[in-house]
């Protein structure tokens, strides 16, 4: 009720702006517990989640809102894209509300505070939430002009893994040059594998998961590729899927700008992504599903395509982030029309 009161406000504002200003109301809620387990509780490499329904990496880059995120209702939020160094991303403009195609565009190249200053705020936060805080992933990055962008993933993951219930590893971003080449198999290999050597390091006995976020522009080629990667290393979960640099039908006047594609119009190609990556892993990697999902059929979807998790972000931007808690009721009711117990029961059962 509260958004859609501010919603026209909001709207009047460049895109950047309005964002900051939705972060900064975020921050001044009151406090409130997260999520408590209920019916459609899942556990995904070895994490329980009290519901699939998450917040997507991009829209807390800096981890000033998890908490204010996890007291709406949501069963968990990424935080990040995360790099070693501090940046000012790309030239303003570089966010775009395609209003008409309820879509987004993106160029805003991993523009953050730096590690030291998110890994300050998830410090805090450990120290004051505790073990019941609430699940909550870093999103890890490589600085654009970093000469070895391979060394930034294992700093990224060094610092990150004591403070983090996962680590996503982005190599899907369109708006960093050359950073989708990390996708090729060898390139792919050597980074996971420098991953887990200094999350090793870092946290010992109890590291965290890994997660992986690719793009859904891939050639069966790389998707088959990929796969094999995530079983082979046996990565907590792939992320399908980041933004796309495609482009189909748009009514929008800022259709043709530059950057990554989100929202609405990625919806079909996400779920066909999350299909593939279903097929090619044989159901053995846990499947997170991302892009275009706006309502609770369409969380509804992706999971009996094979997602075991959701995530949002483009659909907050038209719809409000109470809508988190409105796909956690609209799921429930589907779960029970369909006859299923539980969502683990659910996911892959097209």
């Amino acid at each position: 009720m509260l958004f859609r009161l501010i919603k026209p406000a909001l709207f009047a504002l460049d895109s950047e702006t309005g964002h900051r200003l939705a972060i900064r109301s975020l921050a001044a809620l009151p406090r409130r517990a997260p999520a408590a387990a209920g019916l459609l509780a899942v556990e995904v490499a070895g994490l329980a989640f009290p519901n699939p329904v998450g917040v997507a990496a991009g829209f807390d880059k800096d981890a000033e809102v998890p908490d204010a995120l996890l007291g709406l209702g949501f069963g968990f939020t990424e935080v990040g894209s995360i790099t070693p160094l501090p940046q000012a991303g790309n030239p303003q403009p570089r966010l775009f509300r395609l209003v008409e195609d309820q879509a987004v565009i993106n160029r805003m190249g991993f523009n953050n505070g730096g590690a030291e200053a998110a890994l300050a705020r998830l410090r805090a936060r450990a120290g004051r939430a505790g073990p019941r805080g609430g699940i909550v992933g870093v999103n890890i990055g490589a600085n654009k002009d970093s000469t070895d962008r391979i060394a930034d993933y294992a700093v990224m993951a060094r610092l990150m893994a004591p403070f983090s219930s996962y680590l996503c590893v982005n190599v899907s971003s369109p708006n960093t040059p050359g950073l989708r080449a990390l996708q090729d198999e060898g390139a792919l290999t050597a980074l996971i594998d420098a991953v887990i050597a200094a999350r090793g390091e870092a946290a010992g006995d109890a590291p965290p998961p890994i997660f992986l976020k690719v793009a859904p522009d891939l050639e069966p080629a790389d998707i088959d590729a990929i796969a094999r990667i995530a079983l082979d290393k046996q990565l907590g979960g792939l992320v399908v899927s980041n933004t796309t640099i495609s482009r189909p039908a748009l009514r929008s006047h800022h259709a043709g700008e530059t950057g990554g594609l989100s929202g609405a119009p990625l919806r079909e190609l996400a779920l066909q992504r999350l299909r593939d990556f279903r097929k090619a892993t044989g159901g053995a990697v846990p499947l997170v599903g991302v892009g275009g999902i706006a309502t609770a059929e369409h969380a509804w979807e992706r999971i009996r395509a094979g997602a075991s998790l959701v995530q949002l972000y483009s659909a907050m931007v038209y719809e409000g982030p109470g809508l988190g808690g409105q796909i956690v009721r609209g799921l429930e009711r589907l779960m029970r029309r369909d006859g299923f117990a539980s969502i683990a029961e659910a996911v892959g059962s097209e």
